[in-house]
């Protein structure tokens, strides 16, 4: 969906900030401690005119992002935004500050480590894979793998190592034994500083781990991303658990802080730097923030805010229109606010950084959107649960709602011994690390009782163990669909110099085609009352068996996908 940016606000709003880059007039300039920016070149401007420009405001330019025109600026706290976007030469600006989370589960945390692990993988050179792989120990706990048949996929094609999954997440463990196996330490990249505090000292990351502060490619203090890469491509390896597609490459380009934050610049590098190598599939588990939703003219923002989120929208579908356009295909999660993003409720929860920030706003279809789910060139996915029910915190919509795919749902199954329990929500690897720092695994790796209540599992066999954990949430579901895809382009992408390649329309148009449909509930307003839920939950599903806003084209389908004629 493209929108164009609406300038609804004066410039020199109640101070009078009268210097006017471009136009040179005498005034107030910039003023504060330094913090640095993603400044957008306009289209068709000349780099030294903005390069210019960003001077005049007080701005020191650090580096660039010449794929999407963004520049990298360290400047003054105070003006520098509306100052430096007068210009004809800048689009806009934005804070490069945390603008992301990712999505926590019920029952969740966001932990923080204090040692260092690395591992060689599988290059991404590696000969093709053949059509064998089998399941693994943990495999019949994996009621996601089987509702989207990727079980049966694999014995038609289980993936192709020269196929290129990247994960935009918190980091990826690269020393779990499901994920050794196909992580490419070589590719692999952290476009991330942790941040100890916010500016009002407000815990963030907690204390660094590392020197600089910097987390090395196959680190993860978070958990989440190597969750969302074991769904994806844990290895068919006899051990532990498989993902959808067991015989991929994995690609850790970080964008997120071990708190869950997620920086716009960093996202933006990550996208460009993925697109750039060559990945096939991106999986993006996160919305965009400070802002639940960018709005382009929000009565309720101030000025400056208004343009830090027309400049994030497109900033971000630079970087989108950037990765589609070089053969990446871009899945996300939907979000967990149980919103329908295309009639959503008013956000209470805005700016969420940093801590305490936030204040109440309308929401306006029009010119706001959840960001990169309402992002150009996504496939968007909202959550089920196992009885293929929209999870109850899932969003949907039929403006935004491309696929669907199993996430969790605690609450599924009600009058059942299922009901309420871990088995609904989505089993998959987790970082050893992050289990010993919440005290939910002991010294000899021991499960603990907070372990066994945050739902952690072990597996071992003759010389090592590994560690999963049950969560829910769409985070959960954009995996499913990313894994497929890639199994998409292993079974129909055609040779080049770097491997396999096949075009995200392609990709997209194979498994909209293929996914198996699922009509609204009848009556269309679906409630989750019986299950605890107020009516805030309460969900209107419209459209057709083909194609609404609960399932979009229908639960994505490996085994069809793969054994499409085309």
């Amino acid at each position: 969906m493209n929108r164009r940016r609406m300038l609804a606000f004066a410039l020199a709003a109640p101070v009078a900030l009268s210097l006017l880059v471009a136009g040179g007039q005498a005034g107030v300039a910039a003023s504060g401690e330094t913090v640095q920016y993603t400044v957008l070149i306009e289209t068709g401007a000349a780099k030294q005119a903005a390069v210019a420009a960003v001077t005049a405001a007080g701005g020191t330019v650090v580096r660039e992002n010449a794929a999407i025109g963004a520049l990298v600026v360290n400047a003054p706290a105070n003006g520098f935004i509306q100052l430096v976007s007068a210009s004809p030469a800048i689009y806009g600006a934005a804070h490069a500050k945390p603008i992301g989370r990712v999505p926590s589960a019920e029952g969740a945390a966001s932990p923080r480590e204090d040692v260092e692990s690395e591992h060689s993988a599988t290059p991404s050179a590696a000969k093709p894979s053949a059509p064998t792989a089998g399941m693994d120990p943990l495999d019949n706990r994996l009621w996601g793998l089987q509702m989207v048949r990727a079980h049966m996929a694999r014995e038609v094609q289980p993936g192709d190592r020269r196929v290129l999954v990247g994960v935009l997440d918190s980091g990826v463990d690269a020393t779990h034994p499901d994920i050794a196996p196909n992580y490419s330490a070589a590719l692999s990249r952290n476009f991330t500083i942790d941040i100890p505090f916010d500016q009002n000292g407000a815990p963030i990351d907690g204390p660094c781990e590392f020197r600089g502060c910097v987390d090395p490619p196959g680190w993860d203090d978070n958990g989440h991303g190597t969750h969302v890469a074991g769904i994806i491509a844990a290895a068919a390896n006899g051990f532990g658990v498989s993902g959808v597609a067991p015989n991929v490459t994995i690609v850790s380009i970080r964008g997120g802080q071990d708190s869950g934050y997620v920086f716009l610049q960093p996202v933006l590098d990550a996208l460009t730097y993925g697109a750039d190598i060559g990945l096939d599939v991106i999986n993006m588990s996160f919305y965009i923030d400070p802002w639940r939703y960018n709005c382009t003219s929000n009565p309720a923002d101030s000025p400056e805010a208004q343009l830090e989120q027309q400049t994030t929208i497109t900033a971000v579908n630079r970087a989108l229109g950037y990765a589609h356009h070089k053969g990446v295909t871009l899945v996300n999660s939907m979000g967990n606010e149980h919103d329908d993003l295309g009639n959503p409720r008013d956000d209470i929860t805005s700016p969420d950084y940093p801590v305490g920030a936030e204040y109440p706003r309308d929401i306006d279809n029009a010119t706001c959107r959840s960001l990169p789910a309402e992002g150009d060139h996504v496939i968007a996915v909202s959550a089920l649960g196992p009885s293929s029910v929209k999870s109850d915190f899932s969003n949907y919509g039929t403006e935004q709602t491309t696929l669907s795919a199993p996430g969790g749902y605690l609450r599924d199954g009600l009058g059942t011994p299922s009901y309420r329990t871990k088995e609904n929500l989505i089993l998959s690897t987790y970082p050893r690390n992050v289990l010993q720092a919440r005290a939910w695994i002991d010294a000899d790796g021991n499960i603990t009782p907070a372990g066994e209540a945050a739902a952690v599992l072990r597996y071992c066999d003759a010389t090592t163990c590994g560690y999963y954990r049950y969560l829910q949430g769409t985070s959960m579901a954009a995996p499913h669909v990313s894994g497929v895809a890639a199994l998409v382009v292993s079974r129909f992408g055609r040779h080049d110099a770097s491997g396999l390649t096949l075009s995200p329309g392609r990709v997209e148009q194979v498994l909209t085609e293929t996914a198996f449909h699922r009509p609204c509930p009848v009556p269309p307003l679906f409630s989750y009352a019986d299950v605890g839920r107020p009516a805030e939950f309460d969900a209107l599903c419209q459209g057709t068996l083909e194609f609404n806003g609960f399932y979009g084209h229908g639960v994505v389908d490996a085994y069809a996908a793969v054994t499409r004629r085309v």
